[in-house]
């Protein structure tokens, strides 16, 4: 459930967009600066999760945390002014980026990757509603600002649960059992120190800079640059994100056959092979964005379940933390780039650069890979 109110309001502005910027007279370029501002916050958020969970109850720091996601997300539907807007997303912003480091890096610690990929897929499931639920508020005339206040509701409810049943998180798994042993936590920059870190946040970073590239710049490829007609390019990009959902609950079937990394090194070369048959105008669009979506299912999850392992476990708290970070920043950063790449020699070079990043991402794991799992495999 967690999981799942977490990609509730993720994907919800592009909806709302239109009938919020005609309630605040804004052009077109501004949503830049709301989605600008919560990444800012929510980068901020993830470099202090490691300091965040040594000194607070997880199950605090989640309602707190979810608490400050709720209330920017009232402030969304209640406040009068644009840079009142801008200062409730610093706080959903803010509450997310800790919300998704303190979970990553209790289901990495407690859970098995098998149970990591279908929480994932349990926040694709909420990032799927969200803008379903705008869409059928806005449909029936309430109002976007309607909209955001349901979501408002539904994650203050789950604040108060957290807080609630706030003991639980560190009490035994099972009756009669021992309560967990505290792990010895070493300070972030002893975190920063190790070479296998950094590899882990650069393999974020291409990551989810590849997924993000690929569900915005694709459609615009298909109409603009290759001459496709809306409903058909709409239909492949749909098709993309859900090949994200579907890869997610079906990889929780495989991985604990395969093992997290030997699906990591699959899913990475898979990758590149997608995106390959994308950069291909004659090859049938679907082809390539079905099998790039299938692979890069399960890497996110995938790369969290094997953090604790691979950096450390007095570290793995802050290194989830950076990881969120540098996610957050390779959103940002490389659709971005896709775009200027769009502006100064057309379209057609956008397909060729996710291309290059399915393979930096390949290599980048791959050396990562040689580092941090040889002598586990040698085990």
């Amino acid at each position: 459930m967690a999981f799942v109110s977490l990609g509730l309001p993720d994907a919800v502005l592009g909806v709302a967009w239109p009938s919020l910027r005609t309630t605040f007279g804004l052009s077109q370029a501004t949503m830049g600066a709301i989605l600008g501002t919560a990444a800012v916050a929510y980068f901020i958020s993830g470099l202090l999760a490691g300091r965040l969970m040594r000194a607070m109850n997880l199950g605090l720091l989640l309602a707190l945390s979810t608490g400050s996601v709720a209330l920017g997300l009232t402030g969304y539907s209640t406040v009068p002014l644009f840079a009142l807007f801008l200062a409730a997303a610093c706080f959903i912003g803010f509450g997310s980026g800790a919300i998704d480091s303190a979970l990553n890096n209790y289901a990495a610690q407690n859970f098995g990757p098998k149970h990591m990929s279908w929480l994932h897929a349990a926040y694709s499931v909420g990032a799927a509603m969200g803008p379903v639920l705008m869409t059928a508020l806005l449909a029936r005339g309430a109002g976007w600002r309607t909209g955001y206040a349901v979501l408002a509701v539904t994650l203050g409810t789950l604040a108060l649960s957290f807080l609630v049943m706030r003991r639980l998180w560190d009490a035994p798994s099972a009756p009669g059992e021992e309560p967990r042993a505290e792990v010895p936590t070493a300070s972030a920059m002893e975190a920063v120190r190790r070479p296998r870190v950094w590899l882990q946040i650069l393999t974020f970073f291409f990551y989810t800079g590849l997924e993000v590239t690929a569900g915005q710049w694709s459609f615009t490829v298909l109409t603009e640059g290759r001459g496709l007609h809306t409903a058909a390019a709409g239909t492949f990009v749909s098709l993309y994100w859900g090949s994200l959902l579907a890869g997610r609950v079906l990889s929780g079937f495989v991985v604990e056959h395969l093992g997290p990394v030997r699906m990591l090194r699959g899913s990475t070369a898979l990758a590149v092979a997608g995106a390959v048959l994308f950069a291909i105008p004659s090859v049938p669009p679907a082809l390539g964005l079905v099998l790039l979506g299938l692979a890069l299912a399960p890497i996110f999850p995938a790369l969290m379940s094997v953090t604790p392992g691979r950096v450390g476990l007095d570290v793995s708290a802050h290194a989830v933390g950076f990881q969120v970070s540098a996610a957050t920043t390779g959103v940002a950063a490389i659709p971005s780039l896709a775009g200027i790449i769009a502006e100064r020699w057309g379209l057609q070079f956008i397909a060729p650069y996710m291309l290059g990043v399915a393979v930096v991402l390949l290599g980048v794991h791959g050396v990562l890979s040689a580092v941090a799992d040889r002598p586990q495999l040698s085990r």
